[in-house]
């Protein structure tokens, strides 16, 4: 078992990594675990105050759509039941439904029965297995509330946004659901940053190695790094579209006052765009790098090799002329006749080493 383990590591186009990279098919019904139960919050709040829930039952929070204040109800493990359950309360259509309990998607926007919904990806960088993890987010904006989705329960990065609702006079309490919309995409989008903050100095770290000592293991990380380029591309890239669907719709759901904040995440979406197309091209100069460097340590081994060789075949064609079977060699009687052929064996290859290094050959 260890022995696959250390194989796969080793093995630059490991199958299971590219298939699960590059060969995602939305149309597969889902192979996620479904959770024995789904951890619901809920907050409902306005200028004057909020109301934090935690209800045990998807039924509590129906009663959350024909409400004065702004709801924000979010359910972490999704339970198809529930999910259908919630959808059909609140409006939503089918599709959305479905897309929610995909897997796979790609980050979009629709905008079906008068709500806006957005799919986006969460991205976590797991230290231990050296990898990039996303989660599957899915938020839907209504007339007064915001419901949002997650796959996994015991990861979540809306901590931050929960502490600022409770605050009382915060941008969040005296504004709409559409900021706080707003805000999830943007929590969101900033993480990108600091995920490619960690690959960044992972790609660091290999450039190092490249250039001080570089293997087959070396050869190695750079592949699965290009495929970690890949899969953080393939989540980053289409948020840009999705951010620019929301600012060119017309649904009156958000607000022109918010319109500013969406276009501020659209420019760090377009910049975490750029940073990742830098990170996919330097990967790629570092394979050009590796390359480089492995065909140079090549040629310095051909060479000495070959100045070996040099020097060694004036000895052998001597060595080869005395030899021969004939009667008469000359100095085969002369008693120092020896010692003068293996003279001229040594003589020109240093007069040949002096030559080479004249020329700058070596």
């Amino acid at each position: 078992m260890r022995k696959k383990k250390i194989l796969s590591i080793l093995n630059p186009f490991d199958e299971l990594v590219s298939r699960k990279t590059l060969r995602v098919n939305p149309t597969i019904p889902p192979k996620r675990s479904v959770p024995e139960r789904s951890v619901i919050s809920v907050f409902e709040y306005n200028a004057e105050g909020v109301t934090i829930e935690n209800p045990e039952r998807i039924e509590d929070c129906f009663k959350y759509l024909h409400t004065d204040r702004i709801s924000w109800i979010n359910i972490d493990g999704l339970i198809k039941s529930e999910v259908d359950a919630i959808c059909e309360h609140f409006g939503v259509h089918p599709l959305i439904a479905e897309d929610i309990f995909s897997s796979g998607q790609r980050p979009k926007m629709d905008e079906l029965n008068q709500l806006l919904f957005s799919l986006l990806n969460m991205l976590f960088y797991d230290v231990e297995k050296n990898v990039v993890e996303a989660e599957q987010i899915s938020v839907i904006l209504g007339p007064n509330f915001v419901l949002s989705f997650q796959e996994d329960a015991k990861r979540d990065l809306f901590d931050p946004l929960r502490e600022k609702i409770k605050v009382k006079g915060s941008k969040l309490r005296i504004s709409g659901a559409d900021y706080l919309f707003y805000s999830l995409i943007d929590l969101i989008v900033d993480r990108y940053f600091l995920i490619m903050e960690s690959l960044g100095d992972k790609i660091e770290g290999l450039e190092d190695d490249i250039t001080h000592h570089p293997d087959t293991r070396t050869l190695a990380k750079i592949n699965y790094m290009r495929k970690e380029m890949i899969f953080l591309k393939r989540n980053i890239s289409p948020v840009r579209e999705m951010i620019n669907g929301i600012l060119r719709s017309e649904n009156n759901l958000i607000e022109h006052r918010t319109e500013k904040y969406f276009k501020d995440v659209y420019d760090h979406i377009v910049q975490a765009n750029e940073l990742a197309e830098n990170y996919r091209d330097m990967m790629i100069n570092l394979q050009d790098l590796y390359l480089s460097n492995v065909n140079l340590k090549m040629n310095e081994v051909m060479k000495v090799m070959a100045v070996v060789t040099c020097l060694l075949a004036p000895a052998t064609v001597i060595g080869g002329i005395f030899g021969m079977n004939f009667s008469k060699i000359p100095w085969a009687d002369n008693p120092v006749g020896f010692y003068l052929a293996v003279a001229i064996m040594l003589l020109v290859p240093i007069i040949m080493v002096y030559i080479f290094r004249k020329r700058g050959w070596f």
